[in-house]
């Protein structure tokens, strides 16, 4: 199944294809196909190039995969149980050189993500980012420092069969992707007035 963007401005094909389904193929994903997703995070940009995101990969069937499903809410068990690959995403909130915290981990890890995002889409992988999981369990479950802060949950692996999703997934699954208009983040002179950019 393909949903792509309905772009008003011309953007990279990749760009245009990627999105997020629910509907996961049980089939295994290559590992050279996860070592170049990680090569992409990898070459993401970091402030001081300080590289702060950490990631800890589960197979369906082992601990890590179980752990991480363990700790997702509900809503995003009902779907993520037939991906065949999690992640959790975490970041070290101090900087590695310096021993001083670092503000924008948050920032660089989830750059790291949408790079390895778009690389996943190019490789005819889809990921999709989950926020509703269970951070302190994740935590506990694998022994992270307390400088090392999850971030999200990503699952990755090839599309599967909307129809087998739960009905109410499927309408979701199936609707229009939508995106807010211009006007309502790219300003000018002072936030919340609309830059001419788009005016024209």
């Amino acid at each position: 199944m393909e949903k792509p963007a309905n772009n008003i401005h011309p953007v990279h094909p990749m760009i245009k294809r990627r999105w997020s389904p629910r509907a996961y193929n049980s089939r295994p994903v290559e590992e050279q196909k996860l070592k170049s997703l990680f090569e992409a995070a990898r070459w993401a940009a970091s402030g001081s190039n300080d590289q702060p995101w950490r990631f800890i990969l589960g197979y369906k069937g082992d601990k890590s995969w179980n752990d991480i499903f363990d700790s997702l809410v509900e809503f995003n068990q009902l779907w993520a149980r037939d991906a065949p690959v999690l992640v959790l995403v975490s970041a070290d909130s101090i900087r590695q050189k310096t021993g001083g915290p670092n503000p924008s981990f948050e920032y660089d890890t989830g750059q790291a993500v949408a790079t390895l995002s778009l690389q996943a889409t190019d490789l005819g992988l889809f990921v999709h980012q989950m926020g509703g999981f269970n951070k302190e369990k994740v935590s506990a479950s694998f022994s992270l420092p307390e400088s090392i802060k999850p971030i999200v949950v990503v699952a990755i692996g090839y599309y599967g069969n909307a129809d087998n999703l739960h009905p109410n997934l499927q309408v979701l699954e199936k609707g229009e992707r939508m995106r807010n208009d211009f006007s309502t983040f790219v300003f000018e002179k002072k936030h919340g007035s609309p830059s001419s950019l788009f005016n024209h």
